[in-house]
């Protein structure tokens, strides 16, 4: 399915914006927050450092008054320089945001915006990778696509089954903390996948600028889902 095609029916499968956080909390506590290597603020917190990062996200919140800090769809981030992970000798250096994270407390409650089913998770165990990691599959007017959830506590993995069904709308998962996410503050990695490449709980959610083009096509904007 050619991209504009998958876009414009994401954008077209509902007209109110669809949730992946609890709708108690009204989009008018939601804050966008700028974590690019552009951001001279954020350029000289030590990111290395879980706490000062946190420090740096929990005070925007606080000052725009807001419950969540959301947003980094393509943008380029100094924040993985810290982690091996994202930094192969071999490989040219991965930075380049793939999904929408929303920024929140340890334990918050992450919903299928989308019915769907699991189609795989994993515990990605790499320092600065997803942590536990759930994968849905969704089926919509015969067209396969999914969404992938990062952060997660370990407990959201626990009694979990290949197969089953989620209700738009339904739990679940909970944010897990920076002892299990991956070593960050607390957030969801939100992503939106057409073609998961025989990736089993896991795809990559941080691009080369060299492989920007494909995986930009491959993980089309989150927004158009979440309208927010």
């Amino acid at each position: 399915m050619r991209l504009k095609n998958f876009s414009k029916l994401l954008k077209n499968l509902s007209i109110e914006p669809l949730h992946v956080l609890d709708t108690s909390i009204p989009r008018s506590q939601y804050t966008p927050i700028n974590l690019s290597e552009n951001n001279h603020d954020l350029n000289i917190v030590n990111v290395s450092s879980v706490k000062k990062l946190g420090n740096f996200v929990s005070n925007h919140i606080k000052i725009h008054k807001a419950s969540v800090a959301y947003g980094g769809y393509l943008e380029v981030r100094n924040i993985y320089k810290r982690s091996q992970h994202f930094n192969k000798q071999t490989e040219e250096e991965r930075n380049i945001h793939l999904g929408i994270d929303f920024w929140s407390q340890e334990g918050t409650p992450i919903y299928a915006p989308l019915e769907g089913q699991i189609h795989s998770f994993k515990n990605n165990i790499n320092f600065g990778d997803y942590g536990p990691t759930i994968i849905l599959e969704h089926n919509i007017d015969n067209i396969l696509f999914y969404t992938l959830y990062g952060h997660l506590s370990l407990e959201s993995l626990q009694n979990l089954k290949v197969g089953q069904v989620y209700k738009q709308g339904e739990k679940i998962a909970v944010l897990g903390d920076e002892n299990i996410n991956g070593n960050y503050p607390s957030h969801l990695h939100f992503q939106i996948i057409k073609d998961l490449q025989g990736n089993q709980g896991d795809y990559p959610g941080v691009c080369s600028k060299k492989d920007l083009e494909f995986y930009s096509k491959n993980c089309p904007d989150p927004n158009l889902l979440l309208k927010i």
